[in-house]
């Protein structure tokens, strides 16, 4: 080995500019739901009041997505570095924008073709597409038509006008179903269309909260002239509980080597609220909650520097102010779904103290209390089949975590069919399925389009209403005669709607 030297001499420098196929490798974490949450990042940063995600379906299948807003748009020069690679633009303090490759990250985990179109105040509509076959040749972005650009804006897409804004649109969706069978495509939009949904009013509570943006999703087919499945995004704050299961929480523990980061405590009481479940079991959601600019990076999840998760801890959430000024500690992924600690955040998750002394492992000792005692029931649930086919994912977890199954291998289905008869209603014993006539859909529905889930309201009264018929082998009397009963008296209250 030659002799080691501090100093490396050089003898001039070569250009090696990235190869094209990098874009193929970005944003391979993003889930659809993460990539959209990014581009509202943008929508927000742009000072959008509204946001629009719209699903195109055309000729049976779903062919392409948009997200619009009413921001202050963009002109020629900030398009183009919207649409480079890694554009370097700058970024204030309070933009949730941060790393320059956010739009082409997302949008290339979703898609082949990403198009932008664009209006600035007193500027002409311009727009810049990527086409990943093509771009991953030569970095050649397509300039877009300008009278083309000028329709897209100024479609009327629902959105309170402000003569500006940006559409990003995205085609060949890769995770789009190929098929155009209305069932299976009906069935993935009632379930992407939720997923989107929940994300989006967890990510974004705050902002909703606050009415600083509104957002909505619908799917609009592109041979009808409205939008269909509209669905308003609404706040999920995984701190919206009416009151902690304890009185001296939350509390405040405050770092004692690092000024400038405090943990905010909070002790869920045992609860169904959507905002505890978070869409699923709670057991994932405990642990630490990361914000930065108001925007929720991390929903939980684990303890990490601290402890391991356990469900024992399921009441147990923290919420941590994160920015930019706390250089090394926090680091957040490029798709803003993570975020890493440094290795000093175990010494000052240890010393950290509230005001009365109150360390973080006392604040989970506290929550496991909290726990236990509340999976002391005092009577056990009556068993019930549970709920399946037509209803609504939340509804039937919710069902699933706090009523014993009666049978596991059946579930009981609500669905529509057309009857011969004025009916409202049909039993179907050897199916489990309650068969409802479809020719009141519509009026039920107020003219809105109807999904797999949809009537949720009604069809979980009639579950409850229902649910005993389905039991043993045989109807008895009394079951006979109260279907009888419950068959008049809903025909005449489904006709005097109608009416």
């Amino acid at each position: 080995m030659t002799e080691w030297s501090d100093h490396v001499p050089v003898s001039g420098t070569v250009q090696l500019p990235p190869d094209p196929r990098v874009m193929e490798a970005m944003g391979r974490n993003h889930s659809l739901e993460t990539a959209l949450a990014d581009l509202v990042d943008n929508s927000i940063d742009a000072s959008a009041t509204h946001v629009l995600v719209q699903f195109i379906r055309s000729g049976g299948k779903l062919r392409a997505l948009c997200v619009v807003d009413n921001g202050r748009g963009m002109g020629t020069d900030q398009i183009n570095a919207a649409m480079t690679m890694g554009g370097n633009r700058a970024y204030a303090s309070d933009d949730l924008g941060h790393f320059g490759l956010g739009l082409k990250a997302a949008s290339f985990s979703q898609a082949r073709s990403l198009t932008v179109i664009s209006r600035r105040a007193g500027d002409e509509a311009v727009g810049r597409r990527w086409q990943l076959e093509e771009a991953i040749k030569s970095y050649h972005c397509d300039e877009v038509n300008a009278s083309f650009a000028a329709n897209v804006v100024d479609s009327d897409w629902g959105l309170p006008s402000t003569g500006t804004g940006t559409v990003v649109r995205w085609d060949d969706v890769t995770g789009f179903l190929s098929t155009d069978d209305s069932d299976q495509v009906e069935t993935f939009i009632t379930r992407t269309v939720n997923t989107v949904a929940l994300h989006l009013g967890i990510v974004f509570h705050r902002f909703l909260e606050r009415e600083r943006v509104h957002i909505a999703i619908d799917v609009r087919d592109a041979e009808d002239d409205g939008p269909s499945a509209h669905v308003d995004v609404t706040p999920l704050n995984p701190f919206g509980y009416p009151a902690s299961a304890r009185s001296d929480f939350p509390k405040e523990v405050h770092s004692t080597t690092r000024p400038g980061i405090t943990f905010r405590c909070h002790i869920w009481p045992k609860s169904n609220r959507p905002e505890f479940k978070l869409g699923g079991n709670p057991d994932r959601h405990q642990g630490w909650y990361f914000y930065r600019n108001d925007r929720l990076l991390v929903a939980g999840g684990g303890w990490e520097g601290l402890s391991a998760p356990h469900a024992r801890m399921q009441h147990a959430r923290v919420e941590i102010e994160i920015n930019d000024q706390i250089s090394g500690l926090f680091r957040m992924n490029p798709e803003k779904s993570k975020v890493l600690v440094g290795p000093e955040f175990a010494e000052i998750c240890e010393t950290a103290r509230a005001d009365d002394g109150t360390s973080l492992s006392s604040y989970l000792a506290t929550a496991e209390e909290v726990y236990r005692t509340s999976r002391k029931r005092s009577n056990a649930r009556k068993k019930m089949i549970h709920p399946g086919y037509g209803f609504a994912p939340g509804l039937k977890d919710s069902i699933k975590n706090e009523i014993p199954p009666l049978n596991e291998h059946e579930t009981i289905s609500i669905r529509w069919r057309q009857f011969t008869s004025d009916a409202f209603f049909e039993v179907d014993r050897d199916e489990y399925t309650l068969w409802l006539n479809k020719r009141y859909r519509k009026m039920l529905l107020g003219g809105k389009h109807g999904g797999l889930n949809d009537l949720p309201l009604i069809k979980t009264l009639l579950y409850l209403l229902m649910e005993n018929i389905f039991e043993g082998q045989f109807l008895g009397a009394r079951d006979k005669d109260n279907i009888d009963l419950w068959q008049e008296l809903l025909t005449i209250a489904v006709r005097a709607e109608r009416q």
